[in-house]
């Protein structure tokens, strides 16, 4: 027993050891050599706009410095003048209202979609595609069409609701208590074919010998939902959400085609209070400053993401 175990524990060392000939110190210039294109273009594309950034927003930054090349340092300056500002207080409150209105409404009815063409039945493939055209038209266009339809004298919208007799002069984008339910429910409308395809290649995944054996034990549809489709899709229902809320927190494009962040700073976010400091009142320490509060806000839930994701996997 001795003489075997002895013999076991000999040929798990010599199954360790590295080959004769090839060092692992060889091995570590022709990693990094693979490696150093990525971190070059990280640090070239990532690093420096996100370090210089960080460094504008503590200068006194100018049109006047594109030409002298003078960026005085000024502090905590721009920092005070922006947390001090309340536009700023009521830019966080609709960009965190924007966002998780746009991702729980994306969410359900992606969700629901994919449940629903899960199934085989005729036209199946046509009207999945039919429901990705809004992902492929440019935000900037959807939003163009979307301020013509909900525009409140000529909109095809309220024309429609004024034909069903439910009132047709509802102001959709210019009333400061509609604008931002507006500009959430055409967010929506462009996120559910993201939502749907991802989590419909999930449930591709799913055996259906699981919901066969539930069948045959008498569950029902909401009881074989909630017991067997959500837990397997839990792994696809974090990716969806994690990459809905990188590309919703930073919105944009949409809500200047829509609103201009208007009426009365309605739908003022982030984003677009970044960009109004920035590139309107050209105060770029200020831009800079909110820039990189809307870098922190991604980052923490980033790191949040991670852990939970290292926990479940543990």
């Amino acid at each position: 027993m001795t003489t075997s175990t002895t013999t076991a524990s000999a040929a798990v060392s010599e199954a360790g050891r590295p080959a004769p000939g090839r060092p692992r110190r060889r091995r570590g210039p022709a990693q990094w050599g693979f490696v150093a294109p990525a971190v070059l273009f990280m640090m070239l594309f990532f690093g420096y706009p996100l370090v210089h950034n960080v460094v504008m927003s503590f200068q006194h930054y100018t049109p006047k410095t594109f030409f002298t090349g003078e960026a005085p340092l000024n502090g905590f300056a721009n920092w005070s003048n922006v947390l001090r500002d309340p536009l700023f207080g009521k830019a966080l409150w609709h960009t965190l209202v924007f966002t998780a209105g746009s991702l729980l409404g994306q969410f359900c009815v992606g969700l629901a979609l994919a449940v629903f063409f899960h199934r085989t039945f005729p036209l199946n493939g046509a009207l999945r595609s039919l429901i990705l055209l809004p992902w492929l038209v440019p935000m900037v266009v959807s939003g163009i069409v979307w301020r013509r339809i909900l525009d409140q004298d000529t909109g095809v919208l309220n024309s429609f609701l004024d034909t069903l007799g439910l009132g047709g002069h509802t102001p959709w984008l210019t009333s400061p208590h509609m604008a931002l339910l507006s500009v959430i429910l055409v967010n929506i409308w462009i996120g559910i074919p993201f939502n749907m395809v991802i989590l419909y290649g999930g449930l591709q995944e799913v055996p259906r010998e699981l919901y066969e054996a539930a069948a045959l034990d008498g569950a029902s549809a909401w009881r074989t939902f909630r017991s067997i489709t959500l837990p397997a899709l839990r792994p696809v229902i974090t990716v969806v959400l994690v990459l809905g809320f990188m590309s919703t927190v930073k919105i944009l494009d949409l809500i200047l085609a829509l609103t201009d962040g208007g009426p009365a700073d309605a739908t003022q976010t982030l984003g677009t209070l970044t960009y109004q400091n920035s590139f309107v009142r050209l105060d770029f320490g200020a831009g800079a400053v909110v820039g990189n509060i809307l870098i922190l806000i991604s980052a923490v839930f980033a790191v949040l993401y991670l852990r939970a994701d290292r926990t479940e996997g543990e």
